[in-house]
């Protein structure tokens, strides 16, 4: 979908992401977002839902679409939680 995927860590902070996730839906309607590890998803996860209370002034209702990936990370095969976000128009 898009040419930026927003990876997030287990010391992201939540708000910052969620301001780059919704930035990226204003500007595609959507946007890729992406964890690996239990901490990184709980912190990618505070975000979609933060950011999906800054988008709804602009009319947008989104939705996830969640899946797994492997990535290379460090020339080893890694799972990651990848989520799409995608944005219905809202009321």
């Amino acid at each position: 979908m898009g040419d930026k995927v927003i990876r997030v860590a287990a010391t992201s902070i939540p708000p910052r992401v969620a301001g780059a996730i919704a930035k990226t839906m204003r500007e595609h309607r959507s946007a890729e977002v992406q964890a690996i590890g239990a901490g990184a998803v709980n912190q990618m996860l505070k975000a979609v839902i933060l950011a999906c209370h800054y988008v709804q002034p602009d009319k947008m209702q989104p939705f996830c679409v969640p899946s797994f990936i492997e990535v290379d990370v460090d020339g080893r095969p890694c799972t990651a939680v990848h989520l799409l976000v995608l944005a219905e128009a809202g009321e």
